[in-house]
């Protein structure tokens, strides 16, 4: 038993303590840790459930990006032979073809892009625009709106296919304008944890009509205009197939990273969790403890 010397000290002491733990506001701070600790868990179930099923895509996309390599580079070494070039002309506009997607969620796989065609309108804007998927648009949007002669939606969805270019490449084909080149600006697939935009030539039909050695391979003048559909396809099914390829594999990156981040998150507010509930423990007790003094002084 304590003397009663010792008991107003010791109530003194206790309502100190009780005044700076503040049991309501404690109270409400421990239920705000515990509902950001829940969404947290949360956040952290679907970014470990995305990485799993880009995992998965990741192996079907790398099949479709090889078998999708044998066109684009056939219809190269065709050109390459044939010595084909670019003409040119006087005032003639460059038509660019970038190959995003409608998804995001993949780290800088879009931006990378859209940052290539910014920096190269600081250099040269003679060009328009064709823009494969919604993320590139709309960031492009804001800078280089008046070059955009030509959009596709509905991009991305799936692993690629030559038919979903061939649709593409009709399209582009029937634009009124006269393009002295065609360059296909895509991600290209160097390894799964890196990529970075790079321009696949796709020739004018007066470019490959020009070409010194395109001779030897006997073409009729007539099917010129089927054999440069035809290439641009190919080119395009290439550069989708590779641009789906990167943005799966980023995709998988970035939904690890953020699953370890959410991890360390976790982490954090359990410990300020545990501390505060301490904190609240603590409080009860000296609560308890200064009750019970005051009790035996009556």
């Amino acid at each position: 038993m304590l003397s009663r010397a010792a008991r107003p000290a010791l109530r003194a002491g206790a309502a100190v303590s009780f005044r700076a733990a503040a049991p309501t506001a404690t109270y409400a701070t421990l239920r705000e840790i515990e509902g950001r600790l829940k969404s947290i868990r949360n956040i952290e179930k679907i970014t470990k459930t995305m990485k799993i099923v880009a995992s998965t895509k990741l192996t079907r996309a790398q099949r479709a990006m090889t078998e999708s390599r044998k066109y684009g580079e056939t219809s190269n070494q065709v050109f390459d032979s044939a010595e084909t070039k670019p003409l040119e002309g006087e005032g003639k506009k460059k038509l660019l073809v970038i190959c995003s997607s409608d998804k995001g969620l993949c780290g800088g796989v879009h931006s990378g892009l859209s940052r290539y065609i910014r920096r190269r309108s600081l250099e040269d804007s003679n060009f328009d625009l064709v823009i494969l998927g919604e993320k590139c648009r709309s960031q492009l949007q804001r800078t280089n709106a008046k070059e955009i002669v030509l959009n596709f939606a509905g991009v991305g969805r799936d692993v690629p296919t030559f038919a979903e270019a061939q649709a593409i490449a009709d399209q582009i084909v029937m634009l009124p304008g006269d393009y002295s080149d065609v360059e296909i600006i895509y991600n290209k697939f160097i390894n799964a944890q890196s990529y970075e935009p790079t321009v696949l030539p796709a020739y004018s039909e007066d470019a490959i009509a020009a070409s010194p050695n395109f001779a030897a391979f006997e073409v009729d003048e007539e099917l010129l205009s089927n054999l440069r559909e035809y290439s641009l396809a190919n080119s395009l099914y290439w550069a989708l197939s590779e641009g789906h390829a990167c943005e799966i594999s980023a995709r998988r990156n970035a939904m690890d990273n953020a699953s370890k981040n959410a991890g360390e998150m976790i982490s954090k507010y359990q410990i300020l969790f545990n501390r505060t509930r301490q904190a609240v423990i603590t409080g009860e007790l000296v609560e308890i403890i200064t009750g019970a003094t005051a009790s035996e002084d009556m």
